[in-house]
């Protein structure tokens, strides 16, 4: 039986600065500190549990280059049990561990909210540094930054099985998780510009399966830290997915892959065979390909087009539900919610995708920059187009175009002010947001699978959480109310 599917977004943002922090990673800094300054929260990071090199193989190819753990940057740990930090050049929020993907969507969201009060924030410092920040994935001179998701899944599941059956989404949810692009910036459409691509992350892709996240960016990431028990866990670690700004396509990137991965676990995927016969080709041919109509090379000598074969993964979801429930998903609401939406999204992408223009972000963009140019008479190629879609991922409220979309929401703006300082309920985020607001000074550092006390005496104490299911609100709310401080509960939790 499928495992939970907890879940979690992290997002490198885009940032520009004037002056002292036009530096990237001055500006980057600006923002964390300021933030972590003005809620006065400086927990540090304990990279004690850090291993980027571990493939998930069993090996790395030759002259792999994983990402560098960067201990000297800005970092810091939040009371909702999210990490915030300078990641490379840009700011990355981490979102806690979820539940499922309603709640990451709140939380993704309390992610944007973090940033905004951290630009505010920095105008408090001398000389009134303006930052901006994007939420996008590429700077328009060749560079990307990523928005990774993370789920758990089950060690006893084969990685080849995983590739496999994981590989065939991922090169075609892109349909309705892409953000949209003006335009191309590297040579993978082989010398094709387009006017027009579904995705900003796609073009960065060169390989199948791989270990880099910044060079030679693989459909199928290798990097294989649990963040949890490593005999009864995995992580899969998805660097393929657009930074969204909506909610619905958020909740679609992270409830249908949660699922497909539920499926792969209990063996339900679809019959018909849906490897596609060069992977990395067709995702490159699926972000260019607006009318969705382009055939893809199956392995068994058919093609299918993007949104057959996601048809076909949703038939196979349905069924999946029948037979195995939704489980996996968190709670059944919830599961019911990413089908009906899979399926109303599929339906209207293959209707009339302008049906969605309040859902999706690549045809909410598209919209804009179709009406942009009516008005105007621009061609493709004119810069303004160019800014109208750098302008769609402003956060700054009275800047961002996608701020001024009737899209429709999935949370409210109430829920998500209170996911900036709250964590969720029901993962072991709860027991490490609540331990940093009720003893900030007794916590040295934390991660994603333990917590560092400081009593005042040698030696520190460490407090694992190896199981994301376990230091929930039901598991441990009365044992933190009981206890008068920080080193009784580490007494209760010896004893």
């Amino acid at each position: 039986m499928a495992i939970r599917k907890i879940c979690g977004v992290e997002t490198e943002y885009g940032i520009f600065g004037t002056g002292a922090e036009s530096n990237p990673v001055a500006a980057s800094s600006l923002l964390v500190n300021a933030y972590a300054s003005e809620v006065d929260r400086r927990i540090g990071w304990d990279f004690e549990d850090e291993t980027p090199g571990n493939d998930a193989r069993g090996f790395a190819r030759e002259g792999a280059m994983p990402p560098m753990v960067e201990t000297h940057l800005a970092n810091t740990v939040l009371t909702n049990g999210a990490r915030y930090y300078v990641d490379h050049a840009h700011p990355e929020y981490s979102t806690p561990e979820c539940a499922d993907p309603l709640e990451a969507v709140l939380h993704d969201k309390a992610g944007e909210e973090v940033l905004r009060r951290s630009m505010r924030a920095a105008l408090n410092y001398p000389g009134n540094p303006t930052v901006v920040v994007y939420k996008n994935n590429s700077d328009g001179k060749g560079n990307s930054y990523g928005c990774h998701e993370n789920y758990l899944m089950d060690r006893n599941v084969a990685f080849t099985k995983v590739v496999t059956g994981i590989v065939p989404h991922f090169v075609t949810r892109a349909i309705y998780t892409g953000a949209g692009k003006v335009g191309t910036e590297t040579a993978s459409f082989g010398g094709e510009r387009l006017d027009f691509q579904l995705t900003q992350r796609v073009e960065f892709f060169e390989e199948l399966v791989g270990l880099e996240t910044t060079l030679k960016r693989p459909i199928v990431n290798t990097r294989d830290e649990p963040h949890a028990d490593p005999k009864r866990f995995r992580r899969l670690h998805v660097i393929v997915g657009d930074a969204n700004l909506s909610e619905v396509a958020t909740f679609l990137k992270v409830g249908t892959t949660a699922l497909v991965l539920a499926m792969i676990e209990d063996d339900a995927l679809p019959a018909r065979e849906l490897s596609l016969d060069d992977p990395v080709r067709a995702m490159h041919q699926v972000s260019a390909d607006r009318s969705l109509t382009r055939p893809l090379p199956v392995v068994d000598g058919t093609t299918i087009t993007a949104l057959e074969l996601q048809w076909e993964l949703f038939t196979a979801a349905r069924r999946y539900a029948k037979e195995h429930g939704l489980e996996a998903l968190g709670a059944e609401s919830v599961g019911e919610m990413v089908l009906d939406r899979w399926e109303g999204v599929l339906h209207g992408l293959e209707t009339d995708p302008t049906s969605l223009v309040h859902q999706l972000d690549w045809v909410a963009k598209l919209h804009l920059l179709e009406g942009y140019r009516e008005r105007h008479g621009c061609a493709w190629d004119d810069s303004r187009l160019a800014a109208v879609d750098l302008q769609y991922h402003d956060l700054r409220p009275e800047r961002s175009l996608f701020a001024r979309l009737s899209m429709e929401r999935l949370v409210d703006d109430a829920d998500v002010a209170l996911a900036v300082t709250e964590p969720p309920l029901g993962t072991r985020a709860w027991f490490r947001g609540k331990c940093l607001a009720r003893w900030p000074e007794a916590v040295v550092t934390a991660n994603w699978d333990s917590l560092v006390f400081d009593l005042g005496s040698d030696p520190l104490r460490r407090v694992p959480m190896m199981d994301p299911l376990k230091g929930t609100a039901e598991h441990t709310a009365s044992l933190l109310d009981a206890c008068a401080g920080p080193a009784d509960l580490l007494d209760r939790l010896s004893s």
